[in-house]
């Protein structure tokens, strides 16, 4: 079943992004959607989608997973070349 996340990350204002949304089957489809109508990058990543699948929503995602958002988050901008966006998704 298709699991999707997505996050928040308001540079400058909090220090950590948040989960704002998670879902499995048809609502992770719907986030998706979302995101890409929205032009937000979307990164699967399955184990990190689950591990991040298990934060309440909303709330900022935990320390051990600080890590692997970063990197994800550093390779976005990298390959955009431009500020990172304040949304992302995973699925």
């Amino acid at each position: 079943m298709k699991l999707a996340v997505a996050l928040k990350h308001d540079i400058g204002k909090v220090q950590a992004p948040m989960v704002v949304a998670s879902g499995r089957g048809s609502f992770a489809e719907r986030i998706i959607e979302k995101a890409e109508k929205n032009n937000i990058p979307v990164h699967k990543d399955d184990h990190l989608a689950a591990a991040l699948s298990k934060v309440a929503v909303p709330s900022t995602i935990p320390t051990e997973l600080f890590e692997a958002v970063a990197r994800v988050l550093a390779f976005i901008y990298r390959v955009n070349g431009k500020m990172l966006p304040s949304n992302q998704a995973f699925s």
